[in-house]
């Protein structure tokens, strides 16, 4: 089961059935889902996906994935799993809108390297982004993390894969 990470401002949580709308609302929001996987998906193929998380991640005990909170509301999405692209553990996340410019991203990203690092013992944590996602790779850039190589994608777009070796964790950024 998926332990409970806690940062000065969020709290990530394995998700429950009745976070299954505001997940809708937050992989459906278009300014969001641009950045994650193939992009958009229609409301029917993210609710399978939420289901999955229950049927398949959580039941197998596949990966860690988490709802991200601030206040009591979901704000985000978080995991951390093995994947191919990377050769080892990729972080992924996903804050609202609501939650942009505020130093979330930053906190959260954070919190998933020293899980990984201090929970995982890995010794370094991967990322994938999309070329044009500026944010993110601002934020993975001021938290160490370094370019390794661009992977060609289908459709011609690029994705970052971005690495970050183990380093020690500020500690008031570190999951409690």
């Amino acid at each position: 089961m998926n332990p409970l990470l806690r940062t000065d401002r969020l709290q990530l949580t394995p998700y429950t059935p009745a976070d299954e709308e505001e997940f809708v609302a937050l992989f459906q929001d278009t300014s969001v889902s641009r950045w994650m996987g193939d992009g958009p998906s229609t409301e029917e193929e993210d609710r399978a996906l939420f289901g999955r998380i229950f049927t398949k991640v959580y039941a197998e005990n596949r990966f860690e994935v988490w709802a991200v909170k601030a206040d009591g509301r979901l704000v985000g999405h978080a995991e951390i799993k093995p994947t191919e692209a990377s050769g080892g553990h990729e972080i992924i996340y996903a804050l609202a809108p609501s939650a942009w410019g505020r130093g979330l991203g930053t906190e959260l990203a954070l919190a998933l390297v020293a899980h990984g690092s201090d929970t995982l013992g890995l010794t370094e944590v991967h990322a994938t982004v999309a070329a044009e996602n500026a944010a993110s790779l601002a934020v993975l850039g001021r938290i160490g993390f370094v370019h390794v190589r661009d992977i060609q994608e289908d459709d011609g777009s690029t994705t970052r894969l971005l690495t970050r070796t183990r380093v020690s964790v500020p500690a008031a950024a570190q999951a409690r």
